[in-house]
């Protein structure tokens, strides 16, 4: 099997329902912004009418059944199959099923990671108000095109895969949408991983997504966005990799 790099997991919250959850810590002016971008992305109703999203994250493509907790997962010949609620599931390999149990395991572990953290690139502005998540108002900052945007600070709780993690959110002032984030592996980090732009959005049945994570050192895009209203499950649940919905 070709292996290719994947990128490293950065964040992860469990991607739930979204729920609305004040937090002493969310100040609130913050709120008030990201009330906004999540009403201007389709809004909380138009999340929970999402069901299926596909998208394709750095040679992966995945399918996610958000309504069933059934997440699909490939990469040239694998293939797994996940609850994410339980973490149970499949995996073949050149459409045959894995039997290895401890190999198993281990793919199954790492699709659930991937899970978090391929979905987060993808949904991260829906996820604003989770419960765990603290939000703070930083001020008034440009993009690195030149816009004037409300910047957040992201936290979080214990919870999910690397809470120790941080965040810088630009929302754009004239757009009420967040155009560019950065990544702290720390929360003590003075400076960012990365940070890149959070652009192109576009309309996918009842909520907007946006594809492009590029920044001046290099081109990356979120490609082979969907949003079906429906997916066959022989294509959900097909052992070898299957057509880009």
């Amino acid at each position: 099997m070709k292996r290719r790099p994947v990128l490293m997991i950065l964040l992860c919250l469990a991607v739930l329902p979204l729920v609305k959850c004040q937090s002493p810590a969310t100040d609130n002016k913050a709120e008030a912004i990201a009330d906004k971008v999540i009403d201007n992305m389709g809004g909380r109703q138009g999340w929970d009418d999402t069901r299926y999203l596909a998208w394709t994250f750095h040679d992966q493509y995945q399918i996610w059944d958000k309504q069933e907790d059934k997440f699909r997962w490939e990469m040239d010949s694998l293939v797994a199959i996940i609850d994410t609620d339980t973490k149970e599931g499949k995996v073949y390999v050149a459409g045959q099923e894995l039997q290895d149990p401890a190999k198993k395991q281990e793919l199954l572990d790492q699709t659930y990671a991937r899970w978090i953290n391929n979905a987060y690139w993808l949904v991260m502005p829906f996820k604003l108000q989770d419960d765990g998540v603290h939000l703070a108002y930083l001020g008034e900052d440009q993009t690195m095109d030149g816009a004037p945007a409300d910047v957040l600070e992201m936290t979080f709780d214990s919870v999910g895969l690397t809470p120790q993690n941080k965040y810088k959110l630009w929302v754009d002032k004239d757009k009420g949408l967040i155009t560019q984030w950065a990544y702290f592996k720390d929360t003590a980090d003075a400076e960012p991983g990365f940070t890149r732009r959070w652009s192109d959005y576009k309309d996918y049945g009842s909520i907007k997504l946006a594809g492009d994570r590029s920044n001046p050192e290099g081109e990356f895009k979120i490609t082979h966005i969907a949003a079906p209203a429906s997916v066959p499950d022989a294509v959900f649940n097909s052992p070898t990799p299957v057509e880009k919905l």
